[in-house]
């Protein structure tokens, strides 16, 4: 639960009603529509301009590997964001120096953070100082703030903040680029879906021509929605560690049904061993005691038990919380003396779930009449039997659907992981590249070819596996005018399609020559059904040689067969690839010889050192890359996994309490039967049937539950498994070994009694 409250404080501390805009593309030639964060340039002041109900705005552009120097003294910062004057004037950052409307009000103003003024100015104020950026072009910023570092539930995490206005180009005030975030201040009581009725009317008034604007829908979304309920919206660089919310409530459903097993094994085996307190509330009532005395009493010793049980909890949480930030990729503080009210509220939920736990056992404890009691003619209903029967199957029923759902969810993700992605992905590494590194990309790349070590090298705009571009590109038919349409694009150099092993189903690679440089595209196969749509009797290889890409020079040299470059969530797109080194390779790609990795990063290393010196070198194997992209859903797996496991060994320990009194109860009968002939295995199959019969009943409860959730659970995937019946057996076999297990030491217990020795104890 800590990683609950912990993923639903997200940027709860702001004070105003903040919200993001976001769009919805519907492009020409894509597959379905996407929604994007981002939004263009010139839609924030318009809005504020047009409508009261805004009544602020502020956009934001971020920048990674940041690069500032004091002197001499050079950091190299995460994240910085580029941004208007009114952010702090929105958010609720706290600014330890400066002014909140005016710090960035001027061209290369730049408020930093505390650790990045430690790292940059020591124990110096840096109030006024200046810091210097060297990139493509030197630039100087005074430093106007400092703010206190960024909290770790912020979905915006920054190093620094830059003025907008410092980078702001003419080409920005077009209505044509989506590159940045916009978030708005509305006005309070504003009605959001009135203001997004709107929209249409406001994008045709700034995009009147040739329809553009039909092409775009706008949203809006609570900053405080934003980190866990935009999982569907694509380009969202700005959302630290998000996580679907649906998750987070299933672990909240989860962990309730775990408390609930619990409590059901303390109501069944209190009710279960009722008899031995019925002499003392037989007694006690004889000599004056009132019913609710009683009940007072057994539900004192519910809620002491309880807050024991909280201490023992404590202790365990705080052994095991390097393991779950390890697991979820958080830093989870248990701090309940810091925070006064977490530790009186988490006391007072132990008091009430102990008292719910224990309010059954106590009126039916204090329910026994003295005299039938004294008499010692007291026995146990069939009805309170029939109660623990019912909360025994219900519990093992969500044991049981726990494991179920554990199995599908882990084979899923092995089968996403494990499926040809239609390129390879082993022994390649990933490097970024900055402005300085993209111009001496020919020179790095020619030194890496020359060892033996390294097998292969290229570059590309993108990583594989990221959520790539999109972009409008021209195609001519065999007779028709040319047809614009909206595809996934990526830049790439002309060995790409080599390193990464890509096959071609027709046509050929790029060209090793300069004739072919910037006119040749590799299309996928989705894209090539997407041209020929109007020409269903055309075969793939007829668009060899036709006129695409984004003047009349481009032609179509290659079809490549689908590959997802995109997680195996979603369906293989249209795509276009393109050999421009100009427009610039953000990512170097190179493949290491097998065996060698050790020695061939270390020559990665030195050749990077030679060539780019000032930069520090940076890398990523691809396959590690894919792990990220699935980082979510293992996350989730191994979460249900553990909670699973902690149902079934909670359900087992009140079988085995249950199994325990049974045999307890039946010593008599056990020893007659024994007497009378019966073997080990007639005592142990007496002892196990019945529990046996409700471990069946609960699995055939649990079976349909969990294939209803399964079924609607893997139809989020493009790719996925079939619901095999196997599982259900596989795991209901499980269950009856382990409740066997636990019910037979009990039942072999009490059938190797020497029948002598329990006929004369009773």
């Amino acid at each position: 639960m800590l990683f609950v409250f912990y993923e639903k404080s997200f940027d709860k501390f702001h004070t105003k009603n903040i919200y993001r805009l976001s769009e919805v593309q519907k492009f020409p030639g894509m597959v379905a529509s996407q929604k994007v964060a981002l939004s263009m340039y010139p839609m924030g002041p318009s809005l504020k301009n047009d409508y009261p109900a805004v009544k602020n705005f502020t956009r934001v552009k971020w920048s990674n590997k940041y690069q500032l120097a004091n002197q001499s003294k050079r950091v190299f910062l995460p994240q910085v964001l580029f941004t208007d004057s009114a952010f702090l004037s929105i958010f609720s950052f706290q600014l330890l120096k400066g002014d909140r409307k005016t710090a960035l009000e001027k061209p290369n103003s730049i408020i930093i953070t505390q650790q990045t003024a430690l790292k940059l100015f020591g124990n110096k104020d840096p109030m006024g100082k200046t810091v210097m950026h060297y990139g493509s072009d030197t630039v100087s910023f005074a430093v106007t703030g400092v703010l206190a570092d960024v909290p770790q539930n912020s979905q915006l995490q920054f190093d620094g903040l830059l003025s907008l206005s410092s980078i702001h180009e003419s080409w920005m005030d077009s209505w044509s680029g989506n590159w940045l975030n916009t978030y708005v201040e509305l006005a309070p009581g504003t009605d959001i879906k009135v203001l997004e009725n709107k929209m249409p009317a406001f994008l045709k008034k700034y995009m009147p021509n040739n329809d553009s604007w039909k092409l775009y829908e706008l949203f809006f979304t609570p900053i405080s929605e934003v980190h866990a309920s935009t999982t569907d919206v694509g380009l969202d660089y700005l959302n630290y560690q998000k996580f679907d919310k649906q998750s987070t409530n299933l672990f909240s459903v989860i962990a309730l049904v775990v408390l609930v097993i619990a409590c059901v094994n303390f109501m069944n085996l209190t009710t279960a061993r009722s008899i031995e307190r019925s002499k003392e509330v037989g007694i006690r009532k004889s000599i004056g005691a009132h019913r609710t005395q009683l009940a007072c009493q057994f539900l004192g010793e519910t809620a002491m038990l309880s807050l024991i049980a909280l201490v023992l909890a404590l202790v365990i949480v705080k052994l095991c919380l390097p393991y779950v930030n390890r697991l979820s990729q958080r830093n989870l503080e248990l701090s309940l003396f810091s925070n006064p009210a977490l530790l009186v509220g988490l006391v007072l939920l132990t008091v009430v779930v102990g008292l719910i736990a224990g309010l059954y056992p106590a009126v039916f404890l204090s329910s026994f009449q003295p005299v039938k009691v004294l008499k010692g003619a007291v026995s146990l209903r069939s009805s309170k039997s029939g109660l623990r029967n019912i909360l025994v199957v219900g519990q093992f029923s969500s044991a049981v659907f726990l494991m179920i759902t554990t199995v599908f969810v882990i084979k899923q993700l092995k089968f996403m992981q494990k499926r040809d992605p239609g390129f390879s992905r082993e022994q390649i590494i990933t490097i970024p590249l900055n402005d300085v590194a993209k111009k001496k990309y020919d020179q790095l790349k020619q030194d890496l070819l020359s060892n033996s070590l390294i097998n292969g090298v290229t570059g590309s705009q993108d990583v594989l596996g990221s959520h790539l571009d999109q972009g409008g590109v021209g195609y001519k038919p065999e007779n028709g005018p040319v047809r614009v349409l909206t595809s996934t694009r990526l830049i790439v150099d002309k060995d790409f399609l080599n390193l990464y092993n890509i096959k071609l189903t027709a046509g050929s690679n790029f060209s090793t020559g300069e004739n072919g440089y910037g006119r040749e595209y590799i299309i996928n196969e989705e894209l090539a059904k997407e041209l020929l749509k109007d020409e269903p009797k055309k075969k793939l290889q007829s668009l060899i040689g036709r006129q695409f890409g984004f003047d009349s020079l481009g032609v179509i040299t290659g079809i490549a067969k689908n590959f997802n470059f995109n997680s195996m969530h979603h369906k293989v797109e249209t795509m276009f690839m393109f050999n421009v080194k100009a427009w610039g390779y953000s990512q170097m790609s190179v493949k290491i010889s097998p065996g060698r990795t050790k020695e061939a990063l270390a020559f990665i290393k030195s050749k990077w050192a030679n060539t780019i010196p000032d930069y520090p070198f940076e890398y990523q194997f691809v396959e590690d890359h894919f792990s990220e992209v699935y980082r979510a859903d293992n996350q989730v797996s191994q979460v249900i996994g553990i909670l699973a496991g902690l149902a079934i060994f909670i359900s087992s320990l009140g079988l085995l309490g249950l199994a325990s009194y049974s045999a307890e109860k039946r010593i008599k009968e056990i020893g007659v039967r024994k007497v009378l002939g019966a073997s080990v295995n007639n005592i142990v199959f007496l002892i196990s049937g019945h529990f046996l019969k409700l471990i069946i009943l609960a699995n055939i409860i649990a079976w349909p539950l969990a294939w209803l959730a399964m079924h609607k659970w893997l139809n989020n995937f493009a790719y996925r498994i079939t619901i095999d019946l196997s599982v259900f057996a596989s795991v209901a076999i499980v269950s009856i070994v382990v409740a066997l297990f636990t019910i037979s030491f009990q039942s072999v217990k009490a059938a190797i009694v020497n029948p002598v020795k329990s006929l004369r104890t009773e």
